[in-house]
């Protein structure tokens, strides 16, 4: 079965590209994100998840 190229080359491209650190994230704390959860659900009335009733598609 014939090969595209040949084994010596594999990762050549990947070795060259120069290493590129990656920057730090930090998350908000549990505090304020409980606190922007009851916001939402109380006080805006948003039901929690993907399938929100105003969003979801309609069945025909």
């Amino acid at each position: 079965m014939p090969t595209h190229g040949s084994i010596t080359k594999a990762g050549k491209v990947r070795g060259q590209t120069p290493k590129v650190e990656g920057r730090k994230r930090i998350g908000i704390s549990s505090s304020l994100r409980n606190k922007n959860n009851f916001k939402k659900r109380f006080t805006l009335h948003r039901t929690p998840g993907q399938n929100k009733p105003g969003q979801r598609k309609r069945k025909r």
